[in-house]
């Protein structure tokens, strides 16, 4: 594992940031614990909790009982909740309070070391609730604020210098927009975590195959729309190498794209499953095969052509 600075904080984390959620509750009461320490025993000291729910949050303060509180770093996202299999949308003074004091005292942590408002819309967040949040920073009680989200709003709560983190999605796919919202929150000193690194589209053969590419001339030189139909050519242009790499998967090339971008302080994974887990964490120390960076922009660049065209 790798440790990269995380903003103002002080703090190194992991290139890598477990992802729990009801999927890992659905492990089981022992179950769940346990992937979270199999994440620390493989160098992972980022922990975020996808809503403020109690039971994850007693779930991680067993886990990460007895370890020394300053070696690890647990975030929460607020602004959504599940109540009787429904989701409730809350990001008042009130409800973002209560979501912060639940968690911390259903997981026994004397902080949280970030709370993310979770893809606020351009009005929904309003200064009661930031100034509460604010409270909560300089009780110490939450360490650091940020937002999440990847919608142009972004840009108007990134140039607010309001917050200490963003957090955004980001992959192959990500415009010129995201790359440039994430440069200017570094200009702000705020630090920055990507998630939605292999996103759905990415996750066939099949799925990256059916993106348009040009027909192939003389000599193999693009001209006109539409697919070719040359067997040879079969993925040229696409993302289908991502499934045709030797000792790699699809999803091992997307967050190691994902890694090698420095400005990034950690990747956000998504996994219930050891082995997974395992491969996942492993690969900040995997250099990506020779090749593959210069594969992956004339994909980007083929697919935004196409996107225009």
């Amino acid at each position: 594992m790798r440790y990269r600075p995380f903003g103002r904080s002080g703090k190194s984390v992991s290139a890598v940031t477990l992802n729990l959620s009801e999927r890992t509750l659905a492990r089981g009461r022992m179950s769940g614990p346990a992937l979270v320490t199999e994440a620390m025993e493989h160098g992972v000291n980022s922990f975020h909790l996808e809503m403020p729910d109690m039971i994850l949050g007693e779930l991680v303060g067993r886990a990460i009982a007895g370890v020394d509180r300053r070696l690890l770093f647990v975030t929460v996202r607020i602004g959504n909740l599940r109540q009787r299999g429904q989701t409730l949308r809350d990001l008042t003074p009130a409800g973002v309070t209560a979501a912060v004091d639940q968690l911390l005292a259903a997981s026994g942590l004397e902080h949280l070391d970030m709370v993310l408002l979770d893809e606020p819309a351009e009005d929904e967040l309003s200064h009661a609730t930031l100034s509460a949040l604010k409270a909560q920073r300089a009780s110490g009680r939450i360490q650091m604020l940020g937002i999440a989200g990847g919608e142009e709003v972004m840009d108007a709560y990134v140039s607010t210098n309001a917050f200490d983190v963003l957090a955004t999605p980001f992959n192959v796919h990500s415009s010129w927009s995201t790359r440039n919202r994430i440069r200017a929150a570094v200009e702000r000193d705020m630090a920055v975590m990507a998630y939605d690194y292999f996103p759905q589209a990415l996750s066939s053969l099949k799925k990256v195959e059916t993106v348009d590419t040009p027909k192939r001339g003389l000599f193999g030189w693009g001209k006109g729309g539409g697919t070719t139909q040359d067997p040879y050519f079969k993925g040229v242009g696409t993302f289908a190498f991502l499934h045709q790499t030797p000792n790699w998967n699809a999803e091992e090339i997307c967050l190691a794209y994902a890694l090698s971008e420095p400005t990034l302080a950690s990747v956000i994974i998504d996994t219930t499953d050891s082995g997974a887990l395992a491969r996942l964490a492993e690969l900040p120390e995997r250099e990506m095969p020779p090749g593959m960076p210069a594969q992956i922009e004339m994909a980007r660049v083929n697919m935004a052509t196409a996107r225009s065209a």
